[in-house]
């Protein structure tokens, strides 16, 4: 088990390989289908709310945050990995979801430096790992706002590094 604290580095990301699991400590954003389209937007406008919200080194987790608990949605749907690209061109380093990306996003993920993680549907012990939560953005949104959470050694396995994808045949 590889333990990373956030914010990750682009020296870490050269480390890992997939197959690798990992264990994630620290700041971890959670925005879905709902969320993530509106930071693209706002990384298109040069908002100053992105360099607040502190994409470099970050880590994003496809998920909504509710009172049941937190767990990966399908990471390739049409809003969530057509941002990918663009959210590791900002400094995401690590994207955390369910099921495989398409080959475009594995190749804009190694152009970038970024990596693409899965964990399984496991709520109650994502529960148990967070320390805190609160809401950063689009609060009007609900359990899809785009949510900080502080978390400790939170799981997940290396699907898509250097251009590798664990799906793929």
């Amino acid at each position: 088990m590889i333990r990373l604290e956030s914010p990750i580095s682009a020296d870490q990301i050269d480390s890992l390989k997939v197959g690798d699991q990992i264990e994630i400590s620290g700041r971890v954003l959670c925005g879905r289908d709902a969320v993530l389209p509106k930071l693209v937007e706002l990384l298109r406008k040069n908002d100053p709310f992105i360099e607040a919200i502190g994409l470099k080194g970050s880590v994003i987790f496809h998920t909504a945050v509710s009172a049941a608990g937190i767990g990966p949605t399908t990471s390739n749907k049409v809003e969530i990995e057509e941002s990918i690209p663009e959210l590791a061109l900002a400094g995401v380093r690590i994207h955390i979801g369910k099921g495989s990306v398409g080959a475009a996003t594995v190749r804009a993920l190694e152009a970038h430096k970024s990596i693409f993680a899965v964990t399984p549907p496991v709520s109650a012990l994502f529960s148990h790992r967070t320390r805190s939560q609160k809401v950063l953005a689009f609060e009007e949104e609900g359990m899809e706002a785009l949510f900080e959470l502080q978390v400790h050694r939170l799981p997940a396995i290396i699907a898509v590094a250097h251009g590798h994808n664990l799906f793929a045949k």
